[in-house]
């Protein structure tokens, strides 16, 4: 049984104890209770199931509070529930064989390179995509004349990055691992809302960008989502995102990583998904 607030946070509940490492924000009121997974949502087979949501009224961020454990989540398990055993590469297939109005990822390439050959127009064409799962998106910037690079912590998404997207596939867990090479860009492509502290995991992004270099960063906005009809049972608030953002919480995540916002665009995907994505360089630079 699911419960929500339609109104859109009039639910019963106020907090000022929610550690937020984008906002430190205290002015939080709950939206929603799930006590099953919504439509919209993959089924981990958590069980007992119970999720909270919850938006700063003053941010127009959005997080989940829930005792479920993801620490696991992003091994095996996401792999095969996500993407099912034995259909990757027709997943994959389908995603790059659609046509560009109808493909989130089509979109996604346009914006990137467009606006990184705007900002940085002698930048060096190399890129390193993090969390890159099925790696459509490297895939389509190599033919855009990008040298690319698909980092991934589950071994058979680098596989499949070398042996059907034909990019380099690296196994590694970003926060921890070290790299001996940067790039001009860097990418996190609805990455940063599945980790429970986004803005350390941008920060490292540092270490790894060339002098001068270019992030870019695509995130759920919850703001859009909050307003569809379906409001807090949409995708965007999925239990496997820690949380959801709006363009102030989308700032303040860049600035706390030591970047400021070049670019930032709210849109509706092709696929109906409420986005946000821009374009960081480091705080100081260019």
């Amino acid at each position: 049984m699911a419960i929500a607030a339609p109104d859109g946070g009039r639910m019963t509940g106020e907090t000022s104890e929610i550690d937020c490492p984008v906002t430190g924000a205290v002015d939080w009121r709950r939206v929603a209770v799930f006590e099953e997974p919504p439509p919209s949502e993959t089924d981990f087979g958590f069980t007992p199931y119970r999720r909270e949501v919850w938006r700063s009224p003053s941010t127009g961020h959005v997080v989940n509070r829930h005792d479920m454990d993801l620490s696991a989540l992003y091994g095996g398990d996401y792999w095969d529930r996500t993407y099912g055993e034995g259909g990757v590469r027709a997943i994959y297939e389908k995603i790059m064989g659609l046509p560009p109005e109808r493909s989130d990822n089509r979109g996604r390439v346009a914006f990137v390179d467009i606006a990184a050959r705007r900002l940085d127009p002698h930048g060096e064409r190399t890129l390193l995509d993090i969390g890159s799962g099925l790696a459509v998106f490297p895939a389509a910037m190599r033919a855009m004349g990008w040298v690319a690079s698909a980092l991934d912590p589950d071994a058979r998404a680098a596989e499949h990055a070398r042996d059907v997207a034909e990019v380099e596939g690296i196994v590694a867990d970003f926060m921890t691992d070290r790299f001996d090479r940067r790039f001009g860009l860097v990418t996190f492509n609805k990455v940063l809302e599945h980790v429970p502290d986004p803005v350390a995991m941008l920060a490292r992004a540092h270490d790894v960008l060339m002098p001068g270099g270019l992030v870019h960063v695509e995130l759920p906005d919850a703001e859009g989502a909050l307003d569809d009809p379906e409001g807090p049972a949409r995708e965007e608030f999925a239990i496997e995102h820690y949380c959801a953002f709006s363009t102030i919480s989308y700032a303040m995540l860049a600035q706390r990583a030591g970047f400021r916002v070049l670019l930032l665009e709210r849109l509706v995907e092709p696929s109906g998904k409420y986005t946000l994505r821009g374009m960081l360089r480091a705080s100081g630079e260019g």
